[in-house]
């Protein structure tokens, strides 16, 4: 991937066009704190723009060339059409245009001890466990996050020290923008087919990312993929459910719990007791990576456990939003098969009378890739309801629908639209149900579609 030059050093005048997106907003948070001057626009109102104008970031709704006033360098989100009237006025003027992984990248190399959480799930959570540990440690991180982290009151946290968490996204090799001193491997899986093609190109993407990291790479031992794309001569540290990782969980709770309890154990010597608040085995791996990290940058044992048993979860990760008449409502962020069998195997594991998945495919080529996938993991719910496979950035050459995926799984439902969906469960759902919308578009909007109709008595 193409390199550049660290304008940073030599501009103070930075616009982001889109600024309310949640990669957007954190760096010109943070870039803000440090001293730059940073404008941005946005095309409609939010609550991030609210928050992006409440720290003194002027910020102008909609995009017109006059926006960019002064800037010596413009950040836009791949998701910019190359029309834009502000990234061509920018262009004309000769100044410089970057892509959000760029100015991430040159702003994550201010930061000499920066952690970076990679893998194909988890990235989220296991961003957010790492920051709240080094919030509660005292460590004074700075973090960039993909979903919004209670402790923290966003998904940005400007730290005064040298320490940055990060995600790092490997759709696009976005991540090799980055140069970390410490990587976290979680997991790798074929996804983002779209762009990679085969998991092997997926591997050597990871493998080179893993190449650029400086000090050492935090490894879940117990996935072949990971393993392979761990690079001769670095550092590893491993973690995972058996003790042949240096970091795993010890005397787990045999009750058929939904939140793991665990003895956290450092190569047969054990650190202290977790009790998660947070559930499914997913979660576990996600809080032993964390651990693993932490560990390794030397925060007390005694404070890891005690930050991981307060971690109440992040936005859109088994989020509950309600209960109505009986009924819970939560919205999840799941959208690969392996994501929904952890989520779903966790759901019913829960005490509910019966569990309602609402489902939103994502993307053409993730529902034909992962067909069988897919199916299997959602057979798991009591009741699955499903909206048409949303298109993001692609185009339907695969010929696949909704329907298809229906057709495998036996009970299934299926609608056009969240206005319809919602009516449906409302009447199949009774007290003692859960309601759990999942997806990685906008299914959110579906439940909270749901939760407003409870509230208001409009069914």
């Amino acid at each position: 991937m193409e390199r550049h030059d660290n304008i940073l050093d030599s501009m103070r005048r930075i616009h982001f066009l889109g600024i309310g997106g949640s990669g957007m907003c954190p760096m010109a948070e943070i870039l803000f704190a440090k001293g730059y001057e940073i404008t941005g626009s946005d095309q409609s109102e939010s609550d991030t723009l609210d928050r992006v104008r409440a720290s003194g970031i002027p910020v102008q709704l909609g995009n017109r060339p006059e926006n960019i006033g002064s800037a010596q360098a413009l950040v836009y989100t791949a998701a910019c059409k190359p029309d834009n009237p502000e990234l061509t006025a920018a262009r004309e003027k000769g100044i410089p245009t970057l892509e959000r992984s760029v100015m991430l990248g040159m702003l994550t190399s201010l930061y000499p001890e920066l952690v970076a959480v990679s893998g194909t799930h988890g990235k989220t959570t296991t961003t957010a466990m790492l920051t709240q540990i080094f919030v509660e440690a005292g460590r004074d991180p700075s973090a960039i996050i993909g979903g919004k982290l209670p402790l923290i009151g966003g998904n940005s946290r400007v730290g005064a020290s040298g320490t940055m968490v990060c995600e790092a996204c490997e759709y696009v090799d976005s991540f090799l923008q980055l140069e970390p001193a410490v990587s976290l491997i979680l997991n790798i899986e074929a996804d983002h087919l779209d762009y990679f093609e085969t998991l092997e190109n997926i591997v050597k993407s990871f493998r080179q990312f893993a190449g650029q990291t400086a000090r050492a790479l935090i490894v879940n031992g117990e996935d072949k993929n990971a393993l392979a794309a761990v690079r001769a001569g670095k550092e590893v540290v491993t973690f995972g459910l058996g003790s042949a990782c240096d970091y795993y969980p010890a005397d787990l709770n045999e009750e058929p719990t939904a939140c793991e309890d665990f003895t956290l154990m450092h190569r047969g010597k054990p650190l202290g007791r977790v009790q998660l608040a947070v559930p499914g085995k997913h979660n576990l791996l996600n809080a032993l990576a964390a651990a693993a990290a932490a560990h390794y940058l030397g925060v007390a044992p005694e404070s890891i456990c005690q930050s991981l048993s307060r971690f109440s979860g992040v936005h859109r990760r088994f989020e509950v939003l309600g209960k109505f008449q009986g009924v819970t409502v939560a919205d999840d962020f799941a959208h690969h098969p392996t994501e929904l069998t952890s989520v779903l195997s966790s759901a019913m594991k829960m005490g509910y009378r019966q569990v309602w998945a609402v489902f939103q495919p994502h993307t053409y080529s993730r529902t034909y890739s992962f067909l069988e996938d897919f199916a299997q993991a959602l057979a798991i719910p009591d009741h699955l309801v499903m909206t048409e496979i949303l298109a993001v950035r692609e185009e339907n050459i695969y010929g696949i629908q909704t329907s298809d995926l229906a057709a495998k799984v036996p009970g299934s439902r299926w609608f056009g639209s969240f206005e319809e969906i919602a009516n449906y469960v409302m009447e199949q759902a009774q007290a003692g149900d859960l309601i759990l919308t999942l997806g990685g578009g906008d299914i959110y909007k579906c439940a909270n579609l749901i939760v407003e109709k409870y509230r208001t008595g409009a069914q």
